[in-house]
């Protein structure tokens, strides 16, 4: 199976953070243009672009007032860094997979529901306290259905077939995850030990390489794939663990924990590592810095 032409984008083995983590890994190799038929995202509230606002309560304002100047699906009043990285690439915007109306699959779908987890969480109902039911391994179902779907739609023919997806575009697209936080967020929320926080990781690495995995065996070869930002500088870490050390930046101070290397796995992947982290972080350290600029 032929790679995507990719330039100027750093591939590098993949060494999958899911907790905080601020290493810089040098690239295996580069080029200078990227082309990528579609995008197929997976995440959270970081990527939804109207998956739970399409499945329960529409969004209100200011939620898009910034940039679309109405609700977008997005919680957000501007655009996500999946957004940017569409157009970066000539691509619309993606649509969810679960908003029925005027979406356009042609250029990818995104699969991303607002407080989605990689583990099934305690409580699913998407209300006070409640996490999406659209965590990651139904995701994952939603779009191995969609790929079966879109190609006995194309093969039909009629007024949406021009709306899915080529059968060789599965092969060709760069697949996206930015997910993660969530996870460490429910148990944060529901004030479990920290040392109980940290023991859960190993498996949440596990289930998430788990289907990282399972979308190459679908075809995938192109992977993007974010660490989770710093988690010890939210408001509610600090609000429920007012004992914990602070670093320089007045954040709790990282917890880290099982570095995997899936290359091994996926000989024919090209798989990069997004180090959000660090750049998140920045913010809190240096603020006066940022604003600056």
């Amino acid at each position: 199976m032929e790679f995507p032409a990719c330039t100027n984008v750093s591939f590098v083995p993949l060494f999958l953070v899911l907790v905080s983590c601020s290493t810089i890994l040098n690239p295996i190799f580069a080029a200078t243009t990227c082309s990528f038929p579609p995008i197929f995202n997976m995440g959270d509230s970081n990527s939804d672009t109207g998956s739970m606002s399409a499945a329960f309560t529409a969004f209100n304002l200011p939620n898009g007032e910034t940039y679309f100047q109405t609700p977008s699906g997005r919680y957000s009043d501007g655009r996500f860094l999946i957004d940017f990285m569409a157009r970066s690439l000539d691509l619309p915007y993606l649509s969810a997979y679960l908003d029925s109306l005027g979406a356009n699959f042609s250029h990818g779908a995104n699969f991303a529901a607002s407080s989605a987890t990689i583990r099934l969480p305690q409580k699913v109902i998407p209300a006070e306290g409640g996490w999406s039911p659209f965590y990651l391994p139904v995701q994952y179902e939603q779009f191995k259905q969609f790929k079966i779907r879109a190609q006995k739609i194309r093969e039909q023919g009629g007024i949406f077939a021009e709306l899915m997806p080529k059968k060789e575009y599965f092969g060709q697209a760069l697949y996206t995850f930015d997910i993660g936080q969530n996870d460490l967020s429910t148990l944060l929320v529901d004030n479990t030990p920290f040392d109980e926080v940290t023991a859960t990781i190993p498996d949440i690495i596990y289930q998430f390489t788990g289907h990282v995995k399972k979308m190459y065996e679908l075809g995938g070869r192109s992977f993007w794939i974010h660490n989770t930002g710093p988690i010890g500088c939210l408001s509610f870490t600090l609000t429920h663990f007012p004992s914990a050390r602070k670093d320089v930046a007045g954040c709790a101070l990282a917890y880290k924990d099982a570095v995997l290397q899936l290359r091994k796995d996926l000989p024919l992947a090209a798989l990069t590592y997004v180090d959000v982290y660090s750049v998140k972080y920045s913010l809190f350290r240096y603020p006066s810095r940022n604003s600056n600029n």
